[in-house]
């Protein structure tokens, strides 16, 4: 067994640089607690760099091709796990995203292309802070009902005993302001509480009626919690 300077050197330098720029990607996400923060972004970036780092090692360029192939397709079943539906909503989406983006920085090092991986992690980081207030602002823009059809969704968390007075309540307060209701989907939520989800069967509503009617709903003791979306379909 030969021990060779160089190649170690090299697979260190790789590994560190994948286990930094990870860990810098999964520390965004880890402040603000999503599902992959810094030890899941950490672990795929390494595992990507590590498994090219082999493939170099012992099949050269070719080799390593492959393995990158496979890190792709991995990873994408690792990302699909944190994708979660929740009624008409989708979430996990960016955080599946960003495992790619972690992977491939990780594959970069791994292949020795340090300029490559860098900027692999700072567009990543890029897009999940710098691009944030522009998503805050077009959420916040009123939406063009005549192109896009838009369904609202009611929420309340509410103690599990009191749930029928909620559901009078929301029924109540949905007809006083003449949106009739599609469905009502009720699951528990903790220990002692559930969380009613109602959907409208109108295609537009007023934001600031919906909103009244989830503060409405808040004041009340048994309701710990209310709010409301949207989900568009183009």
């Amino acid at each position: 067994m030969h021990f060779d300077f160089a190649v170690f050197t090299h697979s260190f330098i790789a590994l560190v640089t994948a286990f930094l720029l990870g860990s810098a990607i999964g520390y965004e996400r880890q402040v603000r607690q999503r599902t992959a923060g810094l030890r899941t972004n950490a672990l795929v970036a390494v595992g990507a760099a590590a498994f090219v780092d082999l493939a170099v090692r012992l099949g050269g360029n070719d080799g390593a091709t492959h393995v990158v192939a496979y890190v792709v397709s991995g990873v994408g079943f690792l990302g699909a796990g944190t994708i979660m539906k929740e009624g008409l909503n989708v979430r996990g989406l960016n955080t599946a995203a960003t495992l790619w983006g972690s992977a491939a920085a990780g594959a970069c090092a791994g292949a020795g292309l340090l300029d490559a991986a860098l900027l692999d992690a700072v567009f990543v980081l890029a897009a999940n802070t710098l691009l944030r207030p522009v998503v805050n602002s077009i959420n916040r823009t009123p939406l063009d009902d005549e192109h896009s059809e838009v369904t609202y969704q009611l929420c309340v968390i509410s103690e599990d005993e009191q749930q029928k007075l909620a559901f009078t309540l929301i029924d109540q307060l949905l007809e006083q302001a003449q949106y009739p209701l599609g469905d009502m989907n009720v699951e528990p939520f903790g220990d002692d509480d559930v969380e009613i989800t109602a959907t409208l069967l109108s295609t537009s509503a007023d934001s600031a009626v919906l909103e009244r009617i989830a503060s409405q709903l808040a004041a009340k003791p048994y309701i710990k919690q209310a709010y409301w979306n949207q989900s568009i379909t183009e």
